[in-house]
């Protein structure tokens, strides 16, 4: 979470997050949302996405919230995306030292950003 993230970020992020349609269809086009897929969503606080490394070579973390700020903030995002998706999704511990592995299936990355809604 950013310093000046609010429930306005959080209601458009879980939107669209439940919409975007990056799921392949019958024909194999990136047609269908995780919405329409049925699919589950897994949550993990990463507070590292937001270091800055403009200046410098060591990271900058000056723009990410204080876990004060943050955590009742990515709660809310999880309790809202459970809202929208209608059904439990799993979480990540706020603030733990977790190792994650995943399988990236696609030739794409996607980076959604509340602030610039291109």
């Amino acid at each position: 979470m950013k310093t000046q993230d609010n429930q306005e970020d959080i209601d458009w992020l879980c939107a669209k997050i439940a919409k975007l349609r990056i799921f392949p269809d019958a024909e194999g086009i990136m047609n269908l949302s995780l919405m329409d897929t049925n699919g589950e969503a897994l949550v993990v606080s990463q507070f590292t996405l937001h270091a800055s490394t403009k200046k410098g070579n060591r990271p900058s973390y000056i723009k990410a919230a204080r876990p004060e700020v943050a955590l009742p903030l990515y709660e809310e995002f999880v309790s809202r995306l459970t809202q929208v998706l209608g059904k439990e999704i799993e979480t990540g511990e706020f603030g733990a030292d977790m190792k994650v592995s995943l399988i990236n299936d696609g030739p794409v990355s996607i980076w959604i950003d509340s602030k610039s809604k291109e």
